[in-house]
């Protein structure tokens, strides 16, 4: 570094982040825990350098913000450029850097292409910093921008490993660990939307302690993330969102924005999980603190399927308003010439064999139980049979052959145009208007090809349209399951659907990676029918019914197809959810850790209390496993802590003293922490709940 370095910091409430600038390059030199208001930065940038060795430049080429293949710098360049069929050799030179409190922005300009490039960083609340990237073109020519990032974040040195959350249709978000070297990993997902790659989701962990750095690019399409060092072994994230050729190109005089992307560093990963959850339920969802308690759902695809009809809906709602329910959804099936998967997308017309008075019948005797109604649609995809099809086949995206592959028998309409825009507008708001629907179940099940960025953008303009016209429907995003998770759609929506898998365990494992981002109240977690129609599992209703009290609670099976103990089970559940659900979708959430690879555990702090689960799915090598220690209490509080009916019946047995357990016993937070709790969970597919009211008085 040269005499001329200038440095700027940003920071959040418990974390800073400092720049250095030094001839063409800005640097990210420390993101970390939040440093003293007088902290010497120029003395912190002269350590955070070594000075050439043997076998590099004089001038040591360092990345930054805008890694650039010039200068001898053999890490990936953040931005690719052409004009016509050429490349451009680019030469960005610093021009600018501004610093605010809360805002930092750096500016490039090349010679040779004339294209400005600005890299800017703003500090929000909860510790959460955000990153895009803008380019203008200031030349005479139009520039086609091959690859524009993000998010160009240099790591700390010791953040030497990774998890990315790669998966498939029905088994999502799998927390994969890497090792960070010199050889890179790249996610790429390519099916028009994040897809199950799940690169737009990642945490950087120290080799040192348990800091983690955790980001996501906030996007609904394709995108790319790519790790590795450089030569001399640091290490650079870059994650930029794909656009097509056409989205690509930047006329003269013009400038595009990249998607966003977002980061957060804490000293633990309970820590970085609230970071995110707040940021959500603060700057992302829509109105959060109006929503009001979250609703207990039915759906009705695992209970009935495509054998729809007005008189078994009218009795499997019936059925939902003894259990509790208090949101019946009908799902596929309800329009017209809907009776598998092979036809009527598109039609979004209330079939009149089915439903001969329309759907207001069933509406009526919904809310006449109690229960608000909410529908399934998929308004983005459209059947080859289909009226809508038929009268409109140049409607679909296609390319200029006669092949027009389908997927689950499906092709996409294309948003870019206005024709199409304008019909699904039109019928989605008119269905709203015409019935009292509180709630849409937004699926999206086939993969965009050929696909491109307007794709993307459209059904953002989509959501805003249908949002906008009716702002007190709530709006589910799905996608085979958890096939477009994003903060830019939760912008305008009020809960994802994680998964189509219900099984109980893969749940658990599919809930903790999303709770490392999302928080519970957004996370649609139903209590599926036993054998599960994914894995073929059985599992008793007791531990069915406990995972699904952690998340945005439902079900989705036909009750007539449990006898009266079960009914009363679940039943008792979603009693349980309801009286505890304000704690679970406002407090702190914490994952409980066991020495038992097989028991997964989540606490949700609040000031009153707390309420946590513990569950078993393996079978434990001692009889007795380990105490269950809690987290997150306050340690000189006092809690009365009590395990609610109804519990696992193998498992209560082991239970030294129920009526001790049944009626409470007050412990303080250390203890509770410390010592933990003495759980039977021997047997696979056990699980416990555990309730904490704070005491005061004592």
């Amino acid at each position: 570094m040269t005499a001329s370095i200038k440095t700027h910091r940003l920071d959040g409430k418990n974390v800073s982040l400092v720049f250095a600038c030094d001839r063409d390059m800005v640097d990210l030199i420390y993101f970390g825990p939040a440093l003293p208001q007088h902290e010497n930065l120029e003395a912190l940038a002269a350590i955070s350098y070594w000075g050439p060795h043997e076998n590099q430049p004089d001038g040591v080429p360092r990345g930054g913000l805008l890694p650039q293949a010039k200068n001898g710098y053999s890490g990936r360049p953040a931005v690719l450029l052409c004009q016509g069929m050429s490349a451009i050799d680019a030469d960005f030179q610093l021009v600018d850097v501004t610093c605010t409190m809360d805002r930092m922005a750096a500016t490039w300009n090349d010679c040779v292409s004339k294209l400005q490039v600005s890299a800017i960083w703003e500090s929000h609340a909860n510790d959460i910093f955000d990153c895009h990237y803008r380019f203008t073109n200031e030349g005479s020519q139009e520039i086609v921008l091959e690859r524009t990032p993000s998010l160009v974040l240099p790591l700390p040195s010791h953040f030497t490993t990774m998890t990315s959350f790669p998966g498939r249709w029905a088994r999502e978000m799998q927390a994969t660990p890497h090792q960070l070297g010199a050889n890179a990993i790249e996610m790429r997902s390519s099916a028009g939307k994040p897809g199950f790659d799940a690169g737009n989701w990642l945490i950087f962990r120290s080799i040192t302690d348990s800091s983690v750095i955790g980001c996501h690019l906030v996007w609904n399409g394709d995108h790319t993330a790519y790790v590795a060092q450089d030569n001399d072994g640091r290490a650079t994230a870059l994650v930029e969102s794909i656009l097509d050729r056409k989205a690509a190109i930047l006329p003269p005089g013009c400038n595009i924005r990249s998607a966003t992307s977002i980061v957060s560093f804490a000293p633990h990963e309970d820590q970085l999980s609230d970071n995110f959850h707040q940021f959500a339920r603060n700057e992302i969802l829509p109105l959060r603190s109006q929503w009001g308690p979250r609703k207990v759902h039915l759906n009705s695809w695992e209970a009935l399927g495509f054998k729809l009809s007005q008189a078994s809906l009218i009795d499997l709602a019936d059925e939902a308003a003894a259990l509790g329910v208090e949101r019946f959804v009908l799902d596929d099936g309800w329009f017209k010439g809907r009776r598998n998967d092979r036809a009527g997308l598109g039609d979004w017309v209330v079939d009149p064999d089915l439903f001969p008075e329309g759907l207001g019948p069933l509406i009526d005797h919904v809310r006449m139980k109690g229960m608000d109604f909410g529908l399934w649609i998929e308004p983005e995809m459209v059947s080859p049979n289909s009226e809508l099809y038929r009268a409109h086949p140049d409607w679909c995206i296609h390319d200029h052959s006669d092949h027009r592959p389908t997927e689950r028998n499906q092709l996409v309409l294309d948003l870019s145009r206005g024709d199409v825009m304008e019909y699904l507008v039109t019928t989605i708001t008119d269905l709203l208007a015409s019935n009292d629907i509180a709630y849409l179940k937004w699926d999206h099940n086939r993969r965009l090809f050929p696909a491109g960025t307007a794709q993307t953008e459209g059904y953002i303009e989509l959501l805003k349209a249908v949002t906008s016209a009716h702002p007190g429907v709530e709006i589910e995003n799905c996608s085979s399951g958890g096939g477009r998770v994003d903060l830019r759609s939760l912008a305008m929506a009020h809960r994802v659907w994680p998964s189509d898998n219900n099984d109980p365990i893969e749940r658990l494992r599919i809930n903790r990676s999303w709770t490392r981002f999302l928080p519970l109240e957004i996370l649609g977690n139903h209590v599926g029918p036993s054998p599960n129609p994914i894995t073929g599992r059985r599992a008793e209703i007791d531990f069915r019914a406990k995972v699904a009290m952690f998340g945005h609670m439902g079900v989705e099976a036909n009750p007539a197809d449990m006898d009266a103990e079960e009914q009363a089970v679940l039943a008792q559940h979603i009693a349980l959810y309801k009286i505890w659900r304000d704690t679970l979708h406002s407090g702190r959430l914490w994952n409980l850790t066991h020495d038992d690879g097989g028991i997964y555990g989540q606490i949700i702090v609040s000031d009153e209390g707390a309420i946590a689960f513990a569950a078993q799915t393996g079978f434990t090598e001692n009889f007795n496993v380990s105490l269950v220690r809690l987290k997150g209490l306050e340690a000189d509080a006092y809690y009365q802590v009590t395990l609610p009916r109804p519990w696992p019946t193998k498992a209560s047995r082991y239970l030294a003293d129920p009526k001790l357990w049944e009626n409470g016993l007050v412990l303080s937070g250390i203890a509770l922490m410390q010592k933990g709790l003495p759980l039977p969970l021997t047997h696979p597919e056990t699980a416990w709940i555990i309730t904490l009211e704070r005491k005061t008085g004592l």
